[in-house]
């Protein structure tokens, strides 16, 4: 579905990103794992157009993304749920939800939308016009999520879900990414709790200072002995 062959981003002088390569395919959890600053957050939104590589290719369903804008991206069907949230503070969690919605064309279908985000995030209904900005970090985390998945993703990019939040929020969270995972949803997951990480994906990469050095399966990375001695504590 997705690939990047040789892809290279910097700011300015710096090199952020370089020379990945790295594939996503239809119904799979590919996870980027990484310490911070290892260009895992530069990555996607390379992906998502809001950063241009400088060069490399970027191919989703075998069309080029390299010149397109953010939002005809998102239009092909790649939407992120940013890292740090950023969702609309003084906006309602009911009026955040709908502004995911915005590249539906066939509006009759937001009820049916709104109440699969409210499956999955039951206390978003009973927040429905609390400010974004008054919800607890890890009720953000679920609306920047939802907000998301209203706009249909058929690859979906999340970006460190489960920053700065606390442990049982957490295990909520990877939770839903993993029902999301198999209701089919392709997902390329940030994170930096390699550990949660590599439960759910059944693929990864090991990012470090915008090389990938390690990739492969999953569990195989997860029992691997380099990978537990830099992220699993091992």
């Amino acid at each position: 579905m997705l690939t990047l062959h040789d892809v290279h981003v910097s700011y300015g002088a710096i090199r952020a990103v370089k020379g990945i390569s790295l594939e996503v395919n239809d119904r799979e959890l590919v996870a980027l794992v990484g310490a911070n600053g290892a260009g895992k957050t530069t990555t996607l939104r390379t992906i998502s157009g809001i950063f241009r590589p400088r060069s490399g290719r970027i191919t989703y369903e075998g069309r080029d993304l390299t010149k397109l804008k953010p939002h005809e991206i998102v239009a092909a069907g790649i939407v992120q749920a940013p890292e740090g949230r950023q969702i609309f503070g003084s906006l309602s969690v009911r009026e955040n939800l709908l502004l995911g919605a915005t590249p539906q064309k066939d509006r009759s279908a937001l009820p049916a939308d709104l109440e699969r985000v409210f499956d999955l995030f039951p206390v978003l209904k009973e927040r429905l016009g609390q400010a974004g900005g008054t919800l607890s970090g890890g009720e953000q985390q679920m609306l920047a999520i939802g907000r998301a998945l209203m706009a249909r993703p058929r690859l979906l990019l999340l970006d460190e879900p489960s920053l700065g939040l606390a442990p049982l929020v957490v295990k909520r969270i990877f939770d839903v990414i993993a029902r999301l995972k198999a209701d089919g949803v392709t997902i390329l997951l940030v994170e930096q709790n390699a550990r949660k990480a590599l439960n759910v994906a059944d693929r990864a990469y090991v990012l470090e200072t915008g090389l990938i050095t390690l990739g492969g399966p999953a569990r195989e990375l997860a029992a691997s002995n380099e990978v537990q001695r830099a992220y699993l504590g091992g």
